[in-house]
């Protein structure tokens, strides 16, 4: 499975080779303010999987945490692939940013505690108001290092 995916304006560009997974709806603050919706919907993307196909240069990062880059297109500002310190093997991808079916479908909402007051949950998808239990299932790692 080949999958592709780009910014808004189209100048970053990247490609992925194999399977993507789990995904997940994070509401935590972080996440509603870097993309400026109710909630990011990510997904989980091997890091040797991932090539950026043009525009590399265009990417600038944000440390939004002690351990978390957040990237973006500094030309239109969408949001693409989050980098772990403490798990450089996995990349979280929002998931908005695909060109293609993944295949990959949300599991679940994470951070509800924190969510957006003005949005409700309408699916039937397991809730929980920070991290899951069992949260290597929904392709959360560290607790610390997946805000």
């Amino acid at each position: 499975m080949t999958l592709t995916g780009s910014c808004l304006c189209g100048a970053i560009r990247y490609e992925i080779i194999g399977p993507v997974g789990p995904a997940l709806n994070c509401h935590c603050s972080m996440c509603r303010k870097a993309t400026g919706a109710a909630f990011r919907t990510r997904v989980s993307v091997p890091a040797k999987d991932f090539v950026w196909i043009s525009g590399y240069e265009l990417l600038t990062r944000y440390r939004s945490s002690q351990d978390q880059e957040r990237s973006f297109c500094r030309v239109c500002g969408s949001t693409l692939v989050t980098f772990y310190e403490n798990d450089r093997d996995i990349l979280k991808l929002a998931l908005g940013t695909l060109d293609d079916d993944p295949g990959a479908r949300a599991e679940c909402h994470v951070f509800v505690g924190s969510k957006a007051p003005w949005f409700e949950i309408t699916d039937n998808l397991p809730q929980f108001d920070s991290w899951p239990n069992d949260a290597a299932r929904f392709g959360i790692h560290d607790r610390k290092s997946s805000l």
